[in-house]
């Protein structure tokens, strides 16, 4: 039935000549008072991860892109942007991180987006061992990371880390900067560019 709800309003989607739809959101219900819980499914992560993959098969069935967010443990709206989540690695794993894991390998979602918060001091948007190492080479995903809209993380931090697009409108003079400066080169943009074409190859 979520699949088939994901693919009737993926239709509506395309009516209005969009090609990527921003869900489904994972996180979890972990206050009554969150300003995202109508978005989110369920204070359990494996009902969630798998509400969710039914919704991305459907969305995704009809070549519409899903989205699913906020990677990770972007649990609460207030102060979203500065909020440090500090917890233990086996908490990341067991509840923060399955959903998302569930997701990526039932269904495959062509887009990720990674959140604004901080988790254990270090931004979601600028860890590489959380866009890459834990979802890319772990998990075997292969479509694009988008950041949140306007995030504090620096450009050229969230590529490194594994971002391949920022959002809104990104910083390309910050960049360019660090690639005179030699912190990023070329070929780390290369890669966000390689997927982010084979990402605009898979829709309508």
């Amino acid at each position: 039935m979520v699949s088939r709800v994901g693919a009737a309003a993926a239709g509506e989607v395309k009516e209005n000549n969009i090609s990527v739809w921003l869900t489904p959101a994972v996180n979890l219900h972990r206050s009554p008072l969150c300003g995202r819980n109508f978005e989110y499914y369920s204070e359990d992560p494996l009902l969630t991860g798998k509400l969710a993959a039914a919704m991305v098969r459907g969305i995704q069935s009809r070549n519409v892109a899903a989205t699913v967010k906020h990677f990770a443990c972007n649990n609460k709206e207030t102060n979203r942007k500065q909020s440090d989540s500090r917890l233990s690695q086996r908490a990341l794993r067991e509840l923060y991180l399955k959903a998302f894991e569930i997701v990526v390998k039932e269904a495959q979602p062509w887009a990720i987006m990674s959140a604004y918060n901080r988790i254990n001091g270090r931004r979601a948007s600028e860890s590489r061992e959380l866009l890459t190492g834990i979802l890319r080479e772990e998990w075997g995903y292969t479509g694009i990371v988008m950041t949140d809209w306007w995030t504090r993380g620096e450009h050229y931090k969230e590529i490194l880390a594994g971002n391949d697009l920022k959002m809104a409108n990104g910083y390309p003079e910050r960049v360019q900067k660090a690639m005179e400066l030699g912190a990023v080169t070329r070929a780390d943009l290369e890669i966000c560019a390689r997927r982010i074409l084979e990402f605009i190859l898979k829709i309508d």
